[in-house]
């Protein structure tokens, strides 16, 4: 089984788990994985870990992400994104949001966002995100009608960047702005444009949404893999032919397999490292702690004579002896 991540650009239309089934598909290999779920309509960055590095995951799902967005003021919808159903104004209000959409000026909006949407924030996340209540999605009980209560959770916003001011469409009464937000794991792009569309008392929901970095990883990567989407017809059990959108890569394993990154350089673009010798190498797959002071997850990383770096383990410091440490995950020998 090989081992290793690569870096996909996942396309609108399919869900992350379908570009996991992708890649799944091309390297013949079960053991895959993802770090950070993209909706269906979003696309960008996502990476993919397989065989032994499935472990590395999640430990890249807490960095800090970089997303490209349209957001669209002057009306509001279910999901809080393009795929929902518009909520109408209240007879009377509607010519008056329009008014203010229409009269809105980059300085208003970049003033709403660096008063009340920067630095660490309490936000609700969407009724219609994957936040789980007594084991079950938030989306799946929305789609049943249900009262869907979450409750606000902080989130760090290190970047929030208006890219352009669209002319208004008159004829919706809506203007569309492109933005650029840095932001921590955990952060709801949706609610982001819902809460600045509150702020500026005109509504608002995202239309685009592309992630172009996940902490070292970036889209801009010259061996990004592209993945597209196609409909795919079936049979069900029943008899019933039915078509969905899946992910497709159009790539050979072995195409796939030299885009993708080694369990070393993987490990050194996620977390600190420490080199180690051959001796700590085999101490650290025995389990047993070492001479090495770390103050965080630290990948210890062995160098073999013969070969490629080799990812040894994933060690903590020790609680008692601080200048020593032991491993949390271990990894075997290549």
């Amino acid at each position: 089984m090989p081992d290793g991540l690569v870096i996909v650009d996942k396309p609108q239309g399919v869900t992350s788990h379908d570009v996991v089934a992708a890649v799944r598909s091309v390297l013949h290999c079960k053991r895959v994985g993802h770090a950070g779920t993209l909706d269906p309509m979003a696309t960008g960055v996502l990476v993919i870990g397989f065989g032994h590095a499935t472990r590395l995951l999640n430990y890249i799902v807490d960095h800090h992400k970089t997303y490209e967005a349209t957001i669209r003021l002057g009306l509001r919808t279910t999901t809080e994104d393009a795929e929902g159903e518009t909520i109408a104004w209240p007879v009377g209000e509607r010519e008056h949001v329009q008014a203010q959409v229409a009269a809105l000026t980059r300085e208003a909006i970049e003033h709403a966002i660096g008063t009340r949407l920067l630095g660490q924030i309490s936000q609700v996340p969407s009724s219609y995100s994957a936040v789980k209540i007594n084991g079950r999605h938030a989306y799946d009980l929305a789609r049943e009608g249900q009262e869907v209560v979450l409750e606000p959770r902080q989130v760090t916003i290190d970047g929030f960047d208006v890219l352009a001011v669209h002319e208004p469409d008159t004829a919706q009464g809506t203007r569309d702005i492109d933005v650029r937000v840095t932001c921590s794991a955990g952060t709801y792009i949706r609610a982001l444009a819902r809460d600045l569309g509150d702020i500026l008392g005109v509504g608002g929901y995202l239309t685009r949404l592309r992630r172009t970095r996940v902490g070292a990883f970036d889209i801009e990567d010259p061996h990004v893999v592209h993945a597209r989407s196609e409909e795919h017809s079936f049979t069900t059990r029943d008899g019933r032919h039915e078509a969905r959108m899946r992910a497709r890569l159009d790539t050979t394993k072995e195409q796939l397999l030299d885009a993708s990154l080694t369990m070393g350089q993987a490990a050194r673009m996620t977390m600190p490292v420490v080199d180690i010798d051959d001796r700590q190498a085999q101490d650290l797959r025995y389990g047993r702690s070492i001479d090495v002071a770390v103050s965080t997850a630290t990948a210890a990383i062995a160098h073999p004579a013969d070969g490629d770096d080799d990812l040894v383990a994933i060690i903590i410091a020790d609680s008692g002896t601080p200048t020593r440490s032991h491993p949390t995950v271990v990894f075997p020998a290549a």
